[in-house]
């Protein structure tokens, strides 16, 4: 009995360690202005996880992304769709103003790479780059690049990759915390990191898409883009296996729970674009 309780102390003392070492780590923070789409969720970040040095890291990475794929000659390879694309993202940049005031100065780059992946990307501080079979292979119009393009813009705007770095922080945190005092073995850590990522961290990711989405639809919508695309966009990307897997251990929502989504959130932000229409 006496072990038992023993036991029952440490591991409580252990768990409380690394409860307080996470907590004592983050802060709540509303990173951009909730939209038309009211995206209101307050986000936890870890005060160990600073935005400015993501930033810095980003560009570091697109740097030697970039000068890869320049070396290769797949950078901008081909000036029809690197014009096209540059000019939906002026248009789309200028919208940002509407959820972060700051957005519309970052330093923003906007770049094509030959490749056959059907992919597109926004770093923190807005370093975009855009795959060229995303667009070949989907045969994308311009208001359905504008819908992905709006889409990626939105996760370097809400800081996802800064919130779910504070969230794998502050995961290591509460397991070394408890695995110090309890002298867990490395299977039984390993494990629980596991149960983090499918029962936390991946449900956490299909928030963000989610987010991602709603606030790309009205991005596109403020730069006269038919928001209405987003919805034929991910029918195309269903179509070629682009979110395959049970939606409970994807990092992205089930194709048909997203198009429903989308379907909504174009129809509520379709006064904005046609505002922008007659401005154009």
């Amino acid at each position: 009995m006496f072990d038992a309780m023993r036991f029952g102390w440490v591991k409580a003392a252990g768990l409380a360690l690394g409860l307080s070492l996470g907590l004592s780590a983050c802060q709540s923070v509303q990173t951009t202005g909730a939209g038309v789409v009211g995206v209101e969720r307050q986000q936890r970040m870890s005060a160990l996880v600073s935005e400015a040095e993501l930033r810095q890291g980003a560009v570091q990475a697109y740097r030697e992304q970039i000068t890869k794929e320049r070396q290769n000659g797949t950078l901008n390879a081909d000036p029809g769709m690197t014009s096209r694309v540059k000019a939906i993202a002026a248009r789309l940049i200028p919208a940002t103003g509407a959820f972060r005031p700051d957005a519309p100065a970052w330093a923003w780059e906007v770049n094509v790479i030959r490749s056959d992946s059907i992919n597109a990307w926004c770093m923190p501080g807005g370093k975009i780059a855009v795959y060229s079979g995303l667009i070949d292979k989907l045969a994308l119009n311009d208001d359905e690049i504008a819908a992905v393009m709006g889409h990626e813009i939105a996760h370097a705007l809400r800081e996802h990759a800064r919130e779910r770095a504070s969230e794998q922080v502050t995961a290591g945190l509460l397991i070394q915390g408890g695995a110090m005092v309890l002298g867990a073995p490395g299977g039984s850590v390993d494990m629980a990191k596991l149960a983090y990522q499918v029962t936390l961290g991946l449900p956490n990711s299909r928030l963000h898409e989610s987010e991602a989405d709603r606030i790309g639809v009205e991005l596109a919508a403020r730069s006269g883009y038919d928001p209405r695309a987003a919805v034929t966009l991910w029918q195309k990307m269903a179509r070629a296996g682009g979110s395959g897997g049970p939606q409970w251990l994807s990092t992205h929502p089930a194709a048909d729970t997203r198009i429903r989504d989308l379907e909504v959130y174009a129809a509520r932000v379709a006064p904005l674009y046609q505002q922008a229409k007659s401005r154009r």
